[in-house]
């Protein structure tokens, strides 16, 4: 029997130890996990809003250079900066979705189809792709494009001096987008006020009440266009987006959300690429001389443009699942930008970023997104800046020249605020 009891004492001693050892190897993997979660956790980064308004270049290449995903306290949001990494993540839209019931532009405007992923998003863009797709924006709508700049232009000549920003890329912008959603009855004022009011509004992250305010006045101002024009449509179909999706039995909600979409998204940035671009070609006379000599086109100018200054600066995401990538532990419900500003200016990819080259290979720029958000009015837009409004401005006004101070502002959404010019 005492045999037996050492025996036992033993066998119970030997498993104590093997016990000991499991929880010991447990507790090491916890204290890995937590250490490598902690590591992948720690880049922030804080901004002065006021100045990332400003010029967000100097922070953003500060970022690009710290880490590929930082968090930025001020912006309550992880952004991601570097080309590559914005061209892969931006697809996986398992991890980084475009879906955002809470997000600023959904409450705002609606759940566009912007907002949604998968077949949901593709269905929905299907509708309006016969409205922007590059036969009908080749076919009908760039005549017309032709047709309302010539006579902006017609009407500014005489003065001999103007704003770009207001007197001619706003007017232009205006009228093509009165035409492409089939709110011809609205102003090109109107058009560019209520747009303006809107994307402040989806960049409203400091929650100004007066901004939000002013955003939904605009969208109540657009619903009730939408209502004129509806009945009219009804008996006249045409090409443009309001036609296109009530004849495809779509639900009023998502007609209205992807209208608004729109007009965000096809009046302040075409606005802001014709006046930019043309002050950089202004600014740079070697790259106007290209142009002139027939060594470079407009559509270089405007590639190189909207690589150089993003007119479109960054696009939002939420965390649908946690994951480990990019150095970072994305939690779920987390809001991740993708900078688009910053990714254009990565010198991983482009040489000497930070300078205006029009002969510069573009063809890795995200000036449109790059995964299944790729800005569906891209061939409109290209039509609209690099084939009228930047060649028929220049060949009216040979003699283009600044004529005050220009200034720029915004990252989410960046631009010039004033163009002076004067000609003659």
């Amino acid at each position: 029997m005492r045999a037996e009891s050492g025996c036992e004492v033993h066998r119970v001693q030997c498993l104590a130890r093997v016990i000991t050892a499991q929880e010991f190897t447990q507790v090491a993997m916890m204290v890995a996990s937590t250490e490598r979660d902690l590591k992948l956790m720690h880049e922030h980064y804080s901004i002065n809003p006021e100045a990332f308004w400003s010029d967000p270049y100097p922070d953003l290449r500060s970022i690009q250079q710290q880490a590929p995903a930082v968090e930025v306290p001020e912006l309550n949001a992880i952004l991601i900066t570097r080309r590559d990494d914005i061209y892969t993540q931006e697809k996986r839209i398992d991890v980084f979705s475009s879906r955002q019931p809470g997000g600023l532009m959904t409450v705002l405007m609606g759940e566009n189809m912007m907002r949604k992923d998968g077949a949901e998003h593709l269905a929905e863009r299907k509708v309006l792709m016969p409205s922007l797709s590059i036969q009908t924006v080749r076919n009908i709508w760039r005549p017309l494009f032709e047709q309302h700049t010539d006579q902006i232009l017609d009407k500014l000549e005489p003065a001999g001096q103007c704003d770009l920003v207001t007197d001619f890329a706003m007017p232009v912008s205006g009228e093509a987008l009165k035409l492409i959603t089939g709110l011809t009855q609205m102003k090109a004022t109107e058009m560019d006020r209520v747009s303006q009011h809107m994307i402040d509004g989806c960049a409203n992250y400091a929650g100004v009440a007066e901004v939000e305010t002013r955003c939904h006045e605009a969208t109540r101002f657009i619903d009730d266009h939408i209502d004129q024009m509806m009945p009219l449509l009804a008996k006249t179909p045409d090409s443009s987006v309001l036609a296109a999706q009530m004849a495809s039995g779509l639900n009023i909600d998502s007609i209205r959300a992807n209208i608004k979409l729109v007009i965000s998204g096809g009046q302040n940035e075409p606005r802001d690429a014709i006046a930019g671009a043309a002050w950089a070609l202004l600014e740079h006379p070697q790259q106007r001389d290209k142009i002139v000599a027939g060594d470079a086109s407009y559509r270089q100018v405007f590639e190189e443009y909207a690589r150089w200054m993003s007119p479109i600066g960054m696009s939002p995401r939420q965390v649908a699942r946690d994951e480990n990538v990019l150095n970072y532990a994305f939690k779920t419900g987390q809001r991740v930008f993708f900078m688009f500003g910053a990714a254009n200016r990565d010198p991983r990819v482009f040489d000497h970023p930070d300078e205006f080259d029009i002969t510069r290979d573009n063809r890795k720029t995200v000036s449109f997104g790059a995964g299944p958000h790729f800005c569906a009015g891209a061939a409109a837009s290209r039509a609209l800046i690099a084939d009228v409004a930047l060649p028929k401005l220049f060949a009216r006004f040979p003699g283009l020249r600044i004529n005050g101070d220009v200034t720029f502002g915004g990252w989410a959404f960046r631009g010039p605020l004033s163009v002076p010019v004067a000609w003659g």
